[in-house]
């Protein structure tokens, strides 16, 4: 007689005595999203993951899409957080500080594929889960802050466009960037330049249309100067590391 028991029967068992079973849940679909995407895995593979029984997870979860928006939400938190610290109420100047909370952005795509792939790839309804929505909205709003600080730079004469359009202009080519090539699984796709430089530039292209100052202090700021494209080099000048167009990354 053996008295080893068999997988199954462990599994099964955990799934009545799962120390932190929604924690075990919650790390194990991260896990599986990291393997196969947020729509590539079921419920029951969230289960084995965890090593509990098909039916444990029912008792935090009622279903897959409960499972992930509880991913979802969690992230969305941890992405305000970094926003928030990047923006910094746009210390020392509104453009600097801006320039921080896009690279944060970059940033949180690069180190948290999964939890980004739940906020924005998983096909889920925010706006049907009000604690989902409102954490979405709260890290939305460090980006409409900072908005609403850059459309106050527009200079004289400069018609003041409206913070909630540049908010969600500026927020799509950031996610764009960040989903195209700035993210931290194998989708990210090749680019000659580091996704930074390419959002520095992109945002610079749009505050110089909108006929913005482009320079890193504010109007009035003591050594300010009017921004200048930078120089382009001769042709046959050798390659050598990109920089943004607010100066080479620190």
């Amino acid at each position: 007689m053996s008295w080893r028991k068999d997988k199954d029967q462990q599994r099964a068992e955990r799934g009545y005595h799962h120390g932190n079973l929604k924690e075990a849940l919650l790390q194990a679909a991260l896990d599986l999203i990291a393997q196969k995407g947020a729509a590539g895995f079921t419920f029951a593979d969230a289960a084995r993951m965890a090593g509990v029984s098909p039916a444990a997870p029912y008792r935090h979860f009622r279903d897959r899409d409960e499972l992930l928006s509880s991913i979802a939400q969690r992230g969305f938190e941890q992405f305000e957080a970094m926003l928030a610290q990047a923006w910094d109420d746009g210390r020392p100047d509104t453009v600097t500080a801006f320039e921080r909370v896009g690279k944060a952005y970059l940033r949180f795509a690069r180190e948290e594929p999964s939890f980004y792939s739940a906020m924005f790839e998983s096909g889920l309804p925010v706006d049907g889960n009000p604690t989902l929505q409102a954490a979405s909205e709260r890290a939305f709003a460090i980006i409409r802050a900072a908005a609403e600080r850059l459309a106050a730079l527009a200079p004289p004469g400069v018609p003041r466009p409206p913070a909630m359009m540049m908010a969600l202009h500026i927020w799509s080519m950031s996610h764009g960037i960040a989903s195209l090539f700035g993210r931290g699984d194998a989708a990210r796709r090749k680019l000659p330049m580091s996704p930074e430089d390419l959002l520095e530039a992109e945002v610079l292209i749009y505050l110089r249309g909108l006929g913005f100052p482009t320079d890193r202090r504010p109007n009035g700021q003591a050594g300010a100067k009017p921004a200048e494209p930078p120089p382009v080099p001769p042709a046959d000048a050798p390659a050598g590391p990109a920089s943004g167009p607010w100066g080479r990354p620190k």
